[in-house]
Formats: C-alpha cells, structure tokens, sequence
C-alpha cells in the first residue's frame, strides 16, 4: 500500500514538473516575440524613424523564426528535445539584453531578428516533446499548458513593456524582459525531465526527406493552413486596432495599448477548456464553435463605446487560441513519422502568417479603415473553418462489416 502510495506522488510529482516545464517554455517564447508591439511610438521616436518602419521590430523575429523552423525540426529529430530547448532559452538572454541597449535601428532590428532564431528551438521542440511523451487526451492537455504559457508571455511581454516604459523607457522595460526571460530559462532547465520516449533519425538528410511526406499530407496541409490563419488573424487584429485606438476619440497613450492586451487571460482560461470540449465533442465542432466566436467579436468592434472593443477583443482572443491548441495538437497527431519537421513545417506556415498579418491588411486600412480589416479577418475565418470540415476529420473504425467514419 505504501509503495503505491509512493509510486502515485512520483507520477504526480513528474506531472507537475513536466507542466511547469511546458508552461515556462511557451511564457518564454511569447514573452520575447511580442514584448516590442506596445512600444512602437517610442521606438519611432528614439531612432527618428516613420512608424511602417517601426514594424520590422515586430516582423523580424518572424521572419528569422519562420526561416529556421524546419531545419530545427530536424536537428532535433537527431541529436533530442530536452538540451536544446534549455540551450536556447539561455542563449536568448543575450539578444533580448541586446536589443536594449541598440544603437541604432539597423542593430536593433538584428538583435530582434537573432532571438527569432532561437526561438523556434524552444517552441517547435517543445511541441515536439509534448509529442514524444504524451500520447491521446494527455497530449491534448499538455499542449493546453503549453498555450496557456505561450498566452501568459504574450500578454505579460506587451503589458510590461507597455507599462515600464510609460514610467522608465523602453530600453529599461526590455531589460526586464531580458531578466525575466533567464528567470524562465532556469526554469525549464530544472524542471523538464530527460526524454523517455524519444528515438533519433540518424541523419539529418533522412529528416529533411520527411518534407514531401508531410506536405503531401493533407490533415496535416490542412493543419498548416489553420496555423497560418491563426496567426495572421491575430496579428491583424492586434496590430490594427492599436491605431484606431491610438487616434481619436480614444488617443490611448503605450501604457493603455499595453493594458488592452489584458484580453490575452481569456486565452489562459480557453486553451485548457478547448483541450476538454475536444476530447469530449471532437475537434470541428470545437472550432466551428470558436469562428463564430471570433466573427461576433470582429463584429462588436465595430461598435464606438471603448468597453465594447475590449469585451469584442476577449472575445476574439479566446476564440483564436482555441483554435491555436486544436491545430498545435493535430499536428503530432496527424503525422505518421519524424514528428519535429512536421511541427518545424507548422511553425513557418504559422510565422508566414503572421507576417502577412502584420503587411496584407494595410490596403484594406489605407481604403476602408478598421472595418476594411475586419472583412478580411473574417474571410480568413471563413477559408479556415472550410479547411477544418473538410479534411480534418479523424478517421476511426466503426462496428465490424460497416465502413471508416469520421467525427
């Protein structure tokens, strides 16, 4: 009895450790990738450049991450999972420290595109851990975690660099994300387990051959495209309505465009709830559910009163992340073999997306204003959920003598 009860706090205790693992990896990340969009106006004014070009600051570390995430895939399928996500977290230290004490434009634009590139080490491999030890509704519920921490980073990146440098100045505000950022790395570093299950492709060439396998895919194509749109929603929205916010009536100032991102909690609350109604009502309804969602909340931002953008904004958040869990999930699902190129594939069709976010709506603002935006977000939802009910569908035996079905 005893030895059970022994057996039963080590698996909890192992659980608990694996969670807390997860959930610093994806603060980490998102912490970093976003901590420069609330602080746009200021950047423009300390180098003395137009505020398009503040949008590198942003764009850079998606680009970088979309570049290497593929090939990271593979090297990881090679050499594991668990020393280069804590390498990478260290190393990140170095260019968020960088970028606060840039210069110039040019190097601060090049520290931000060298942390992308360690980026997609911590989140494409830490997907593909999540992968290797978990398996069923477990893998589902871990990678909730793992998206509650990317949302928690992405919230706290925006909202404490919003608020330090409305009361000491951007260089100081990154230097606390800096600090934060080895906080988290030692973490991750006590915390994750070595893989249990993990088994190498020897050769990185061989991983790279598992490409066409996967593109040829078409769940996980599907899936691709779903991140794709995931974060090219996001990112238009969350881009856009800062400048409708920034001008009159509402002329918030970095600080309240900081506040704003808030909103991101409703993804923390979402993302466990999402993994949940999953395994109970099964992925499409789940995000046919979620669209609706988001195309209320599109809508309701429309309206004038400044409640009822925030409420609209959390409404959109919670229904994107869902989503964002569903399709992270998938993909180690619905690939057959070398599980870290299929993640590393999901992560570039993820960073294009977002990149196209940040660029593909400024002719719709130029011409129509906000809700030029809002038409296109809601057409991509709309090509999104299209995608989701045709090829998303999980094949599974029925009664013997009767043929596959699919939920």
């Amino acid at each position: 009895m005893t030895s059970s009860l022994s057996l039963s706090a080590g698996s909890e205790h192992q659980a608990l450790r694996l969670n807390l693992a997860v959930l610093a990896a994806g603060f980490v990340t998102f912490v970093n990738m976003w901590c420069t969009q609330a602080i746009l106006p200021q950047l423009a004014a300390t180098y003395r450049i137009t505020p398009a070009a503040t949008g590198l600051a942003v764009t850079a570390p998606l680009v970088a991450t979309a570049l290497m995430a593929p090939l990271i895939g593979a090297i990881s399928d090679r050499f594991g999972r668990r020393n280069l996500i804590r390498a990478a977290a260290f190393l990140l230290v170095i260019p968020t420290a960088l970028s606060a004490l840039a210069g110039s434009y040019g190097l601060f634009v090049l520290a931000r595109f060298a942390q992308g590139l360690t980026l997609p080490f911590i989140f494409t491999v830490t997907i593909a851990y999540i992968g290797d030890e978990t398996s069923g509704p477990a893998t589902v519920r871990l990678a909730g975690t793992y998206m509650s921490g990317t949302i928690c980073g992405g919230f706290s990146g925006r909202l404490l660099s919003g608020l330090i440098t409305q009361g000491f100045g951007w260089r100081v505000a990154l230097l606390v994300i800096a600090a934060l950022t080895l906080a988290m790395a030692t973490v991750i570093a006590l915390a994750m387990r070595k893989e249990q299950k993990f088994r190498p492709v020897y050769g990185i060439g061989r991983a790279l051959h598992s490409f066409p396998m996967h593109l040829t895919n078409p769940r996980l194509l599907a899936t691709y495209a779903v991140g794709f749109g995931v974060l090219f929603c996001l990112v238009a929205v969350f881009t856009y309505i800062n400048f409708r916010l920034a001008a009159p009536p509402y002329l918030l100032g970095p600080a309240a465009l900081g506040a704003i991102f808030v909103v991101y909690l409703g993804g923390v609350v979402m993302s466990p709830v999402a993994a949940r109604l999953s395994n109970r009502f099964g992925r499409r309804r789940v995000m046919a559910v979620a669209a609706a969602v988001i195309l209320a909340g599109l809508l309701l931002t429309l309206a004038a009163p400044l409640p009822v953008i925030i409420f609209a904004l959390l409404l959109i958040c919670s229904g994107i992340f869902v989503q964002q869990t569903l399709a992270t999930a998938f993909v180690g699902m619905a690939a057959r073999e070398a599980k870290s190129t299929a993640v590393g594939l999901y992560v570039t069709f993820y960073y294009v997306g977002g990149s196209c976010g940040g660029l593909a709506p400024a002719g719709a603002w130029r011409a129509f204003g906000w809700p030029g935006c809002v038409a296109l977000v809601c057409a991509m939802q709309a090509a999104m959920l299209f995608t989701v009910m045709r090829f998303w569908g999980q094949r599974r035996r029925a009664a013997p003598g009767s043929s596959l079905i699919t939920d």
